[in-house]
């Protein structure tokens, strides 16, 4: 597992580091040797500072350097230093590092690459136009950039940024932050590597899985087992207006190659006939539907699937029945096994009494969208984006959930442990991917326990065969089967990775 703090947990950490006895100076030192050592330098290196200890960084970067006759220039955003940056800057000084202003215009052609040192973790705000346009210059160079711990303009909690600098390389420093994989990270940041400065974090709860993590949860299987073993699980989805039936399909396919015994496909009887003929492995279970050709609410239906299923996802397709809060509130009141609410169900789920969750029986997952969890939580998602991960937190907490906040970077957690879920593709962003993963997650919670780790392998396997799929085409034209057809592979992965 990767730990990963926000920037007030690294800060008072930077803070608690330096009572203990390590100076800020020594810390900065650190720093910039270890920017030094993460990347092959060619050529002169331009290092563009701003104010702060980030520019500080930057300054023994270019010490460093000169020390080793390398070559280098300062270009300085700012005649502000920080105490230990003053320090480092006059060394610089003293080794005749040239050092150029803002004012004095900038040409990067000559640079064989640029160190972006102008912002840290600390960034909030608004960029001036002047350091804008500095920025854009970077971004325009077409020389390879390095930021410093995280690149200008990003947020260090959000991973957000109006005007930010791309870089083929991030060295964070102490310890990688929640902005490093959330929000816009994946667009702007090429390489990613974390140099540790001795700087001691807390214990974290927010974590990056790796391979390695999440291969136990694949073990070799017995010979001497049966589907039994698996777990039986429904998916509980579709309408007439959302008839879907192949993606209804490629759900109950995902649920089986995530690796469950046997998937029933549970539909109002309205669609049942054109949903049949998709299915090869899977069972079909017609629901009674109204005229409308939506899922009528049926006591001892229901029943049936409660006592008889390990897992059962509802939601996807299900459109505005009349009856679907009151099928939702009997699944919360009476299911004992792991319920996973997508979609419809979602949409459904926050127009109802949200304190149904907390009295519930049954391990609840959710798994909105930005959109659909700013209509559970209340918040904007403007609001949302600020902190997604706080956010998703405190909601988990509040109501004793398993939250899965889809996007670039996958926010999974119970309130206790959150783990950010970094695979997945732009050619995911297409209808359908969403029930892929929510049929990934159903069979998953056939077998294995319905806790945020294995939640978190739903959404490591949705992701990596999503990629497996675009590498095979491309992000244009991928659809959701596409992803499905490589859940396979990406299942082999973690099971040859033990």
């Amino acid at each position: 597992m990767i730990p990963v703090v926000d920037v007030a947990t690294m800060r008072a950490s930077d803070l608690a580091t330096i009572k203990r006895g390590t100076s800020g100076r020594e810390l900065m030192l650190r720093a910039g040797n270890g920017i030094l050592q993460s990347y092959l330098w060619q050529g002169c290196t331009a290092i563009v500072c701003g104010s702060g200890n980030n520019a500080g960084d930057g300054f023994v970067l270019a010490m460093l350097m000169a020390e080793r006759d390398m070559s280098c220039e300062i270009i300085l955003l700012s005649n502000r230093f920080s105490e230990d940056g003053k320090y480092y800057f006059e060394k610089c000084r003293d080794l005749n590092v040239p050092v150029l202003n803002m004012g004095e215009g900038i040409d990067f052609s000559k640079y064989g690459q640029i160190v972006d040192c102008i912002f840290g973790t600390g960034f909030s705000g608004v960029i001036s136009q002047e350091i804008a346009k500095v920025i854009e210059q970077i971004n325009q160079s077409g020389k390879p950039v390095i930021s410093a711990d995280i690149n200008s303009g990003l947020h260090g909690d959000s991973g957000m940024g109006e005007c930010c600098v791309r870089s083929e390389l991030t060295v964070a420093i102490g310890s990688y932050k929640t902005g490093h994989f959330i929000g816009q990270a994946k667009d702007v940041i090429g390489r990613l590597t974390c140099v540790d400065i001795g700087i001691k974090v807390p214990q974290e709860h927010i974590l990056v899985p790796e391979q390695e993590d999440l291969a136990p949860l694949f073990a070799p299987r017995a010979q001497n087992s049966h589907k039994g073993n698996y777990g039986y699980v429904a998916v509980m989805g579709g309408c007439v207006e959302y008839s879907g039936a192949a993606k209804l399909a490629n759900m109950s396919a995902s649920a089986l190659r995530a690796g469950c015994g046997v998937v029933t496909l549970a539909v109002p009887r309205a669609i049942a006939e054109s949903v049949s003929p998709y299915l090869l492995e899977s069972t079909l279970l017609p629901i009674p539907s109204d005229e409308t050709g939506h899922m009528q609410f049926c006591p001892e239906v229901l029943d049936s699937l409660l006592s008889r299923y390990a897992a059962i996802a509802v939601g996807m397709g299900w459109g505005s029945g009349a009856a679907n809060a009151e099928i939702l509130a009997y699944l919360l009141q009476n299911g004992k096994s792991p319920l996973i609410i997508d979609a419809d169900g979602l949409n459904t789920l926050a127009n109802m009494n949200l304190d149904l969750l907390k009295s519930s029986t049954c391990k609840i997952i959710l798994t909105p969208h930005l959109k659909e969890f700013e209509r559970l939580c209340g918040l904007p998602i403007g609001e949302i984006q600020k902190d997604p991960v706080a956010h998703a937190e405190a909601f988990a907490k509040e109501y004793g959930v398993c939250l899965l906040l889809k996007g670039c970077c996958t926010v999974v957690t119970d309130g206790n442990v959150t783990y950010l879920c970094n695979r997945g593709c732009a050619g995911m962003a297409t209808a359908g991917s969403g029930d892929v993963l929510s049929g990934i997650l159903a069979g998953l919670c056939g077998y294995l326990p319905p806790n945020a780790l294995t939640v978190a392998a739903g959404a490591y396997l949705a992701g990596r065969a999503g990629e497996l799929a675009e590498q095979s085409q491309n992000a244009i034209s991928m659809v959701a089967s596409d992803t499905v057809r490589h859940i396979a592979a990406a299942v082999s992965e973690l099971f040859h990775h033990q």
